[in-house]
């Protein structure tokens, strides 16, 4: 087994995640750790929780590479009577440095959206909101919108989006007639309703997205029948973006020969069970 060091996978993955084009309110790099360390193990995790810090220290890795910010905002003390803290604190004790990639990722090519409109088929993919903060020539922005290979219906679209994602306690809520032939197909992984205005959004056959709030989902419904809006599809956040790990772990394994890399299997999405009226 190959060993590198913390500053070799963080210069990874800032090569593919530039820091620059994170949103200005995100907190995305390297939060605890020695980038001298030396690395053989990583583990890819959406979020930083009790459950995944347990997994990370038992699989004794020496690295997690986080979507989701630990310390986002608001933070003013690690003390360890707090749950931010102890999980720093299990973090530093272990030996595991933590790094985060999170609007940057979302943004970059083959980031998170990118990899679900790959995954869905969809060709002639475009970003739907164009990043700011460009260092190079490649064009950033959140979300894609893309064409399918062929038309399906809404039902046939929602179960193959199914198939792709891990189980959550609510699965995935549709807003649509299920028998309605789509092709132009709208993603934004994470919480996408800040998009629905979008005109890209508007004219698409269906958005897919996750966290979508009831009264913008109903007035798109409502949109939708008196003259024309797309149909929905609400995913869990911490599903939509779980998957994206696979790829992740790919493309650290070529750029790091030898590096063990493994995609932790906890489920973090907060949801744990539903209860459907009787």
């Amino acid at each position: 087994m190959s060993t590198y060091t913390l500053a070799d996978v963080q210069a990874a993955c800032e090569s593919w995640w530039p820091p620059a084009t994170a949103e200005l309110w995100d907190a995305v790099g390297l939060v605890t750790g020695n980038p001298s360390a030396d690395v053989s193990r990583v583990l890819l995790v959406v979020d930083v929780v009790r459950d995944t810090v347990d997994d990370a220290i038992s699989r004794g890795v020496d690295v997690m590479i986080a979507h989701h910010p630990l310390l986002l905002r608001g933070v003013t003390s690690v003390a360890e009577d707090r749950y931010k803290g102890r999980l720093v604190a299990d973090l530093i004790r272990s030996g595991i440095a933590l790094f985060s990639a999170h609007t940057n990722a979302d943004a970059a090519p083959g980031g998170t959206s990118d990899r679900l409109a790959t995954a869905l088929g969809l060709t002639e993919t475009e970003p739907l909101t164009v990043s700011d903060s460009t260092p190079d020539d490649v064009v950033r922005g959140i979300g894609r919108v893309g064409t399918l290979a062929r038309p399906m219906r809404l039902y046939d679209l929602a179960s193959t989006l199914g198939a792709l994602l891990p189980q959550t306690a609510r699965g995935l809520a549709v807003s649509g007639d299920p028998d309605h032939s789509v092709s132009s197909v709208a993603v934004c992984t994470g919480a996408g309703d800040s998009l629905l205005s979008h005109p890209r959004v508007r004219t698409a056959d269906v958005y897919i997205t996750a966290d979508l709030r009831h009264h913008p989902a109903s007035e798109t419904a409502e949109e939708r029948i008196a003259s024309g809006a797309p149909a929905l599809i609400d995913m869990s956040h911490f599903a939509s973006e779980w998957f994206f790990l696979d790829s992740v772990k790919t493309d650290i394994e070529k750029a790091l020969p030898g590096l063990e890399v493994q995609v932790s299997d906890v489920v973090t999405d907060p949801w744990t069970f539903v209860v459907h009226p009787a």
